[in-house]
């Protein structure tokens, strides 16, 4: 039997439950996880669970080489940024950032889309769909044809980006909102959950309801 696919996690809450089932059914093992929150604890007994940058450095220090181990960023919300800066840290000491994508995720061949992205369970991607780094398209959300979405961009369970949306980096489409055909969301927006966007957003703000209007500055 060929050896297991090695992964390691950061983030240890809501999010990495689900990467880690994915992990599970593609027959991979979760050999290390790590977090921000020094309060938090592991789900799991057996997976050792290492706190901030230092521990990623003890850690490492384990072993002459990481080739061949994966790292996935568990971190959902509106924390792209927060995704983009861990990746960094991720690739400088040696992982890599695969794409992981669940089987009930229909992904276009012609989409592209860059290091560490995730395609969570009956997520849809259309033809021509161009993505940043650690973008997260959440369980059943749609992105339809020729979007562009930046870095770490997140769309929310069940949201929807009608064709030809661009969204800017480190932006959040909340659950269940519908962005209109080729209008473009600024950088570090958040759309609330249940939203109806009718017209482009600038950056750093927050937007919520049907029409989408802005609540505040980011």
């Amino acid at each position: 039997m060929p050896n297991k696919s090695r992964f390691i996690i950061w983030g240890a809450s809501g999010h990495s439950k689900v990467i880690k089932d994915m992990i599970e059914m593609s027959q991979g093992e979760i050999i290390a996880m790590f977090d921000n929150n020094k309060n938090i604890q592991s789900f799991s007994p057996d997976i050792p669970l290492y706190c901030c940058e230092k521990g990623l450095y003890i850690w490492r220090g384990q072993f002459d080489s990481v080739e061949g181990i994966r790292a996935i960023i568990a971190i959902g919300g509106s924390k792209g940024a927060d995704r983009i800066k861990i990746a960094k840290n991720l690739l400088m000491v040696g992982l890599s950032l695969p794409i992981i994508q669940h089987p009930t995720a229909s992904i276009s061949r012609s989409a592209e889309f860059g290091k560490g992205c995730q395609f969570l369970a009956n997520s849809v991607v259309a033809a021509d769909v161009r993505m940043g780094d650690v973008c997260i398209i959440n369980h059943g959300a749609i992105v339809d044809h020729e979007c562009h979405l930046g870095n770490g961009v997140h769309i929310a369970p069940g949201a929807t980006l009608c064709g030809c949306v661009g969204v800017g980096d480190n932006t959040m489409i909340g659950a269940g909102a519908v962005i209109l055909p080729r209008i473009n969301i600024g950088r570090n927006v958040v759309v609330g959950a249940g939203s109806i966007v009718t017209k482009s957003i600038s950056d750093y703000q927050i937007v919520a309801g049907n029409p989408a209007r802005k609540i505040k500055n980011e």
